[in-house]
């Protein structure tokens, strides 16, 4: 297991060889890895995707981005996959998982690009009224019967 993703964490299931692997019948999000240097227990994320059946997607090598995934690898031998199984998690809660890992990953196989930090340009510049008074450390004034 591998855990992805932000400080909490997906913990993943893998890696497996991906050349052998059969996906199972079911909603998850995946991430294709390899192993830059064999010598070191680290993967590099390459791809990450999220299908309603795993089953479905054309794994191992018939996926639309697996031609990206060998040259990136340099072998199909040398890819794997990881897998987050969500059988409670809707689609846009799986598409938010792997915008999140796409923003804190950046594989270099995935298409879209997110940020990773918030920008204030996002939404503009703006100033609320001061609606509290300052905290203090002491409460309110006891009360004289």
């Amino acid at each position: 297991m591998i855990r992805l993703g932000s400080a909490a964490g997906y913990v993943f299931d893998g890696p497996r060889l991906l050349a052998g692997w059969s996906p199972p019948k079911e909603p998850g999000v995946y991430a294709v890895v390899y192993q830059p240097d064999p010598g070191r227990k680290r993967y590099a994320v390459i791809y990450v995707g999220e299908s309603d059946d795993l089953s479905q997607e054309g794994f191992p090598f018939r996926h639309p981005a697996a031609h990206r995934w060998v040259e990136r690898a340099g072998s199909k031998w040398k890819l794997s996959i990881c897998t987050f199984h969500a059988p409670g998690c809707t689609a846009a809660h799986r598409a938010e998982i792997v915008r999140e890992l796409v923003a804190h990953y950046r594989p270099r196989c995935n298409v879209e690009r997110y940020e990773r930090a918030w920008k204030d340009h996002w939404i503009g510049a703006y100033e609320a009224p001061t609606t509290t008074g300052p905290l203090t450390e002491q409460g309110p004034e006891p009360r004289t019967p």
